[in-house]
């Protein structure tokens, strides 16, 4: 499959020359069309800010909503019909600032879905404050004298949580970003992909020659399924690794939890509910 199939042809991106959100549209486009993906079988939910308007910019089903509220409707839309292929794609300040409660219970349910999320370290559509990721004395027009506290730092929080996967990407780096969205989008379960990306108007310091200067990738002997050593790299902030960070043994997903589910995948409005999950739910309340 091309990554044409993907395209919505000649329209106007509202993005800024320059900005690392028409590399990740474009390697998600590769990985989306390498994965063999059909348009009809994806869909991309979204929140508010310029990492958010992704999904106006693909031929897919997709759903925008509130700022923060992304994975929410993701998660549903899975259970829903969990044969489609499910992205949630924000920014660091939606997804990890406003909606950093769902962040952190979306991990907790482990819905299959993968969650896309363009860290470039400060709020872009509203004109450049700090964003939860934005580094210490990091100036902005309303942090003026730089930002006091410490940078949320989402691969840990992620490993903590014991997320089913857990990734880092640079936007500059198209063919290491490809793999890692094949990798998150086939993996079974939550995953998580951190991708640094450049905003050219905003963001002066965390530049595409600093994430070069300030990253390097994970080797091959690195083992992702440590959880131990996946935490302690997390939490590696001097240089910044690159690469597939952790994986956890297989566990259910959250739509294969639901009384309603069906090994064949098949939508939701088309089962019938399991009568072993419902009587042993009855017997589990009976006994409380």
């Amino acid at each position: 499959m091309d990554s044409q199939n993907f395209d919505m042809g000649d329209i106007d991106i509202a993005w800024c020359p320059g900005c690392g959100d028409f590399a990740i549209l474009k390697i998600l486009k590769q990985a989306l069309a390498a994965l063999e993906i059909a348009p009809q079988e994806l869909v991309v939910v979204s929140g508010i800010g310029q990492a958010a308007k992704i999904p106006q910019y693909l031929k897919c089903n997709y759903f925008n909503g509130l700022h923060g509220r992304a994975l929410p409707p993701a998660t549903a839309i899975k259970a829903a019909n969990p044969a489609l292929t499910v992205i949630a794609e924000s920014g660091d300040g939606d997804m990890y600032g406003e909606g950093g409660n769902h962040f952190i219970h979306t991990i907790r349910r482990n819905p299959d879905l993968t969650n896309i999320v363009h860290n470039n370290m400060v709020y872009g559509l509203t004109k450049g404050q700090a964003s939860p990721t934005s580094q210490r004395d990091f100036k902005t027009p309303v942090q003026v004298h730089g930002v006091c506290l410490e940078p949320f730092n989402p691969l840990a929080a992620a490993i903590a949580l014991d997320a089913s996967f857990v990734a880092r990407a640079f936007a500059g780096d198209a063919e290491q970003t490809v793999e890692i969205f094949n990798k998150a989008i086939t993996h079974k379960g939550y995953s998580l992909v951190d991708v640094l990306q450049p905003c050219v108007s905003y963001n002066k310091i965390n530049t595409y020659q600093w994430f070069k200067a300030n990253t390097y990738y994970l080797d091959e002997t690195y083992e992702p399924t440590d959880r131990t050593k996946a935490f302690e790299k997390a939490c590696q902030t001097d240089k910044l690794a690159l690469g597939v960070f952790y994986m956890s043994p297989e566990k259910a997903t959250f739509e294969e939890n639901l009384v309603a589910y069906r090994k064949d995948k098949s939508p939701l409005w088309q089962r019938q509910p399991n009568k072993e999950k419902i009587q042993n739910l009855i017997e589990s309340i009976k006994n409380m």
